[in-house]
């Protein structure tokens, strides 16, 4: 069994698992996690998961600043696998508000925290008030934020007042290599701003591609630290 008391445990145990094996006994307790797919690697968890789980539900940030090829992607990958998918957007007044007061690019004066917060945050918290378990294609390797980043946990940053909140992420051990082979083996569709140099795919005004021997996070918010290169999505405690 699989619960927040047990936690510490179970997280244990999956370090020496392979992502679909964490998958099966995450869905044989939690069929109806809610599993996220970010419109970049996350094809490789998202196929992975309808095999194991038919009925798998899948959601995605719309955050309305993303890539022409994303949404193309995300499309593709919709159909081809016939998902329900669940489309997250932003409130239409927050994004007017700050939108009204500094425009559409104060993040490169005033950092993303404040955007980020309005267009994928938020909406994030939304979705996750009344979820049990949720599921994300999250791996150590992938910036200098990660490196601590266990299989499973307790998320404390965006359970609901009174309401315990699991959260996986069975790709942690996995390196960048790992997710492409698979999706290679298996011929997966993939983002087409992968063969012009992106490596980690956001939004496009705050994504670029990168050059040879740099790291995949310096695509990303690249006018800032790398230590703060989080959205909020997994930058806080829990």
């Amino acid at each position: 069994m699989i619960n927040a008391q047990n936690i510490a445990e179970v997280n244990e145990k999956f370090q020496t698992m392979e992502p679909r094996a964490i998958l099966l006994e995450i869905f044989s307790v939690y069929p109806q996690a809610a599993t996220s797919f970010s419109g970049a690697e996350d094809v490789a968890l998202v196929v992975m998961a309808k095999k194991l789980n038919p009925a798998v539900r899948v959601f995605t940030l719309d955050t309305g600043r993303l890539h022409p090829e994303t949404y193309r992607f995300i499309d593709d990958v919709r159909q081809k696998y016939t998902l329900d998918l669940e489309f997250l957007y932003p409130d239409t007044q927050a994004v007017q508000a700050l939108t009204r007061e500094k425009g559409l690019f104060s993040f490169y004066q005033d950092g993303h925290e404040q955007c980020c917060a309005i267009r994928k945050t938020e909406p994030l918290r939304r979705k996750l008030a009344g979820e049990h378990a949720w599921i994300t294609g999250q791996r150590r390797d992938q910036s200098p934020t990660r490196t601590n980043v266990p299989v499973a946990q307790l998320d404390t940053a965006f359970a609901a007042p009174g309401r315990s909140l699991l959260k996986f992420n069975p790709f942690a051990n996995w390196r960048s290599k790992d997710v492409w082979d698979y999706i290679r083996m298996f011929d997966l569709p993939y983002n087409a701003l992968h063969d012009r140099g992106y490596v980690s795919i956001g939004c496009e005004p705050c994504t670029k591609a990168i050059g040879p021997n740099q790291h995949e996070r310096e695509g990303r918010w690249w006018w800032e630290e790398a230590t703060a290169k989080e959205c909020g999505l997994h930058k806080l405690p829990g």
